[in-house]
């Protein structure tokens, strides 16, 4: 059956949504010549649909995860091979996705805010933005959420980093306790990593994701409330 969103996943979707339907009316109402309100309502749906994906991942991982039984590779049957490459496919798709929608966050409350991060860093991640919202310290009642939330999540959101890192520069993450493991016994079995713990980690990880989004959004409603309700210029 599809998912019934609850929770905080429900909470971050209806914030998102309802910044996304601001901006839309806006626009109904009054003319976006620079198409910023535009370009803040495309990249906030992108967000939903990543958060979306993300959830997908993390459950489509833990489904997976419960037919891999075996403790060890060479102990594995073909089908269950067959579910640890799918498990892992997920959680792989899952631990980067954490990553890329947060950095989406960023770019958006960059441009919202008018932080300029990108005269710090043209690359910049959602950390990054994160410090020059507090540099700034124009909005420091959502900078000071924000920073709690991150430092809440602080260990999970570390392990990921390695792992996700481990992935993109270096070799298959998974792969890297192989490795470990033939250099303390060469003919030993391989043992599998601990699969609840990285489950966990990245559930944990989808949890402040959602925390971020709702702190990110919902006092980004607020603001965007105040300024489309201050009176518009008349041109003649």
């Amino acid at each position: 059956p599809p998912r019934k969103n609850s929770g905080v996943l429900a909470d971050a979707m209806e914030n998102m949504a309802t910044f996304a339907a601001l901006l839309r009316k806006e626009m109904n109402a009054h003319e976006d010549n620079d198409h910023e309100y535009r370009k803040l309502e495309i990249w906030t749906r992108g967000l939903i649909s990543s958060l979306d994906e993300l959830e997908q991942s993390w459950f489509a991982a833990a489904f997976y995860r419960k037919s891999v039984i075996a403790g060890f590779m060479d102990d594995m049957s073909p089908v269950e091979q067959g579910d640890y490459a799918r498990y892992v496919y997920f959680y792989k798709d899952g631990f980067i996705r954490v990553f890329s929608l947060l950095d989406k966050l960023g770019t958006v409350l960059n441009h919202f805010y008018d932080l300029k991060t990108s005269k710090l860093k043209t690359h910049f991640s959602y950390f990054t933005v994160l410090r020059q919202l507090q540099l700034l310290n124009v909005h420091p009642a959502l900078a000071d959420q924000l920073e709690q939330i991150k430092n809440s999540y602080r260990d999970p959101l570390e392990n990921l980093r390695k792992r996700r890192n481990a992935e993109i520069h270096y070799m298959n993450s998974e792969m890297q306790d192989d490795l470990w493991q033939r250099h303390q016994g060469l003919h030993d079995k391989i043992q599998l990593e601990d699969l609840d713990s990285h489950l966990e980690d990245l559930k944990q990880s989808l949890e402040m994701n959602c925390k971020t989004l709702i702190a990110a959004f919902s006092y980004s409603n607020e603001q965007l409330r105040k300024e489309i309700s201050k009176p518009k210029s008349v041109q003649s």
